[in-house]
């Protein structure tokens, strides 16, 4: 019984889990599109704005950026999130906010840089041959770069993607109850450690069905493969 007992508490916290990792994919995958069009923009002061704050979140650990998110408010205004009206003074909704703030921006600025060098990396010689095939700038992007692009920074978007399953378990850190801060709740109020390594099988699981999925997605890419 006590083994279905915490496997049931788990599951609830693999719950947050998911929530927090799909709700950061979402937001931040086409956030880091945004941020890399202003590193690579002409205008200069933009470019390093952009640049500049980038580099701040990808030399500072996660961590600490959970931290400045969740609990500076209260401190500068002393008007913390659980205060906020948009949260209902709900304790455990406003700290997975500001988690998931955290982790969206912190995410949105690693996968800026990777989609920065994919575009990059596109041979210049094919943004002219669709401009003499008639193609506006646009269509050259969206009709013969971007899934290009898409094909060069997979690998490195899996991965990062797989990283953050793992990195979900900081939020314990600001109190969220994923499926760590569960683990470690019976640990210390129960005094049993196998919990630890059965969450681990969660998260191993987890990362394999992503990596087999972005394996798949790889292969279905490989006409591009010169």
């Amino acid at each position: 019984m006590l083994f279905w007992d915490v496997t049931l508490q788990l599951l609830e916290g693999f719950g947050l889990t998911c929530l927090l990792f799909i709700s950061t994919l979402v937001l931040a995958l086409p956030l880091g599109l945004v941020f890399a069009f202003g590193s690579m923009s002409k205008t200069k002061p933009l470019q390093f704005i952009t640049r500049g704050f980038v580099y701040i979140i990808r030399g500072t650990p996660l961590l600490l950026q959970l931290m400045i998110v969740v609990y500076l408010p209260g401190i500068v205004f002393h008007h913390p999130l659980t205060k906020w009206g948009i949260f209902g003074g709900n304790v455990e909704v406003a700290y997975f906010c500001g988690a998931l703030a955290a982790f969206v921006i912190n995410y949105a600025c690693y996968f800026s840089e990777i989609y920065r060098g994919g575009i990059e990396n596109i041979p210049r010689g094919q943004y002219e041959a669709g401009q003499v095939l008639g193609m506006t700038k646009r269509q050259v992007f969206f009709k013969v770069i971007l899934l290009q692009v898409f094909k060069n920074i997979l690998a490195p978007i899996s991965n990062e993607t797989i990283t953050l399953v793992k990195d979900t378990a900081l939020a314990r850190s600001v109190a969220v109850a994923e499926i760590f801060f569960v683990s470690y709740e019976l640990l210390s109020l129960k005094n049993i450690i196998w919990p630890l390594f059965y969450t681990g099988v969660f998260y191993l699981v987890f990362n394999t069905i992503l990596t087999i999925l972005f394996n798949k997605l790889e292969k279905r890419l490989s006409y591009f493969r010169s």
